[in-house]
């Protein structure tokens, strides 16, 4: 796609392939892998809120419910017969313990009928049994492996962790906006948590990761927007 077609063109979705499986990211800032009727969401960070309050930092504390009833929208359109959540679902490992009984029960509800995996992450290495689900390390699926932190020698894996974002040029204005990126061997999921911020495209920490210029996808209100190199501003 041309630069100016990048420039204007948005997506619901916008199709890659990795490990010569056929994948979509999607506006929602989830992966879809429609072959396996899977969905893929990355660092959640649920209770952040009510972590940040018991050191003295208080926000509304609707974080978990905000990020749940957007999963649920996302999920209830898409459909999924499974879920992998790439670690940090928890923002810390005592956030399964906070979770109210509402948000506890919203969170059974995204899960009945479905399979959902939980990849551990440096937040929540450890999830409780009763929160459903299996647990893994790591998740292999058609030669692509599912992980949260992203390795430098990876080939084929879908990570999350470093949150990625891009300030993205346009029109004389600049807007920054969570982003999926990718090269011929991995790719970057945007965090999905109401209070998660995100790491620009261009810091060494992500773009150490991608072979050649990264690709980015950038999530709009209503599309996927695939960027030029050329229109990526650092922070």
């Amino acid at each position: 796609m041309s630069s100016a077609a990048a420039r204007q063109t948005s997506f619901e979705n916008w199709r890659i392939a990795l490990g010569g499986t056929d994948l979509a990211v999607d506006h929602a800032g989830l992966l879809v892998i429609e072959a396996e009727g899977i969905v893929v969401v990355a660092d959640l960070h649920l209770e952040k809120g009510t972590s940040l309050a018991r050191f003295g930092a208080f926000l509304p504390p609707y974080d978990t419910r905000t990020t749940l009833g957007r999963l649920g929208r996302a999920l209830t359109r898409l459909k999924p017969r499974a879920v992998v959540a790439l670690g940090d679902s928890f923002h810390d490992t005592k956030g399964s313990e906070r979770l109210s009984a509402e948000d506890r029960g919203k969170l059974g509800e995204l899960q009945r009928g479905r399979d959902w995996i939980w990849i551990a992450g440096n937040h929540d290495p450890r999830l409780p049994a009763d929160l459903g689900g299996e647990r893994q390390e790591e998740w292999l699926l058609s030669g692509l492996i599912f992980r949260h932190e992203p390795t430098l020698g990876g080939e084929n894996e879908i990570a999350g962790h470093l949150h990625p974002c891009a300030r993205v040029s346009r029109d004389g204005h600049s807007q920054r906006r969570p982003c999926f990126v990718y090269d011929d061997n991995r790719l970057l999921l945007p965090a999905f948590g109401a209070y998660t911020g995100g790491l620009n495209v261009l810091d060494p920490a992500i773009a150490g990761l991608v072979r050649g210029k990264p690709n980015v996808a950038v999530v709009g209100r209503s599309g996927v927007y695939p960027v030029a190199r050329r229109q990526l501003l650092g922070d």
